[in-house]
């Protein structure tokens, strides 16, 4: 892998988003329809103001089962929750001029699976540890040690 490749070259740009106030029962027929883990969270206007995971909704899901007699209580909270309660506030993000290295260090400093992009306070796109594996296993450039035999 090309540690210096920018962001910009990898990145997902056609991003499923919610409003901070998208209701949680909303958001989970999202994680339901797609085979995405990851959901930033948007004003109007594209300015980023947190991000769900999966595992950030599987987490609600328990503890819920936890507090609640069952499903009809759980669907209730559901429909009372919205992005912003359960939300990361603020997450890291990365510039699109920002190399794939940088983003392979903060995914490894950090255990983090996906970073947003930000370009002029906007939401642009997305980065996950799955784009940066298929950058780097789909990446036909070999290096010269790689290729010269002895």
């Amino acid at each position: 892998m090309k540690a210096h490749k920018p962001i910009k070259e990898i990145m997902t740009t056609d991003l499923v988003t919610v409003y901070p106030e998208t209701k949680v029962s909303k958001i989970k027929l999202m994680f339901d329809a797609h085979d995405f883990h990851h959901i930033p969270v948007v004003e109007k206007g594209g300015l980023l103001t947190g991000i769900i995971s999966k595992e950030d909704f599987f987490k609600l899901s328990y503890v819920l089962s936890l507090n609640t007699s069952g499903h009809t209580y759980s669907k209730m909270e559901y429909d009372n929750l919205s992005a912003k309660d359960i939300m990361t506030k603020y997450p890291l993000s990365l510039d699109p001029d920002d190399t794939t290295g940088l983003a392979a260090d903060i995914f490894l400093a950090n255990k983090f699976h996906a970073l947003p992009i930000i370009e002029d306070n906007k939401l642009v796109g997305m980065v996950t540890t799955h784009d940066l594996l298929k950058y780097s296993f789909n990446s036909n450039t070999v290096s010269k040690e790689e290729t010269e035999t002895f």
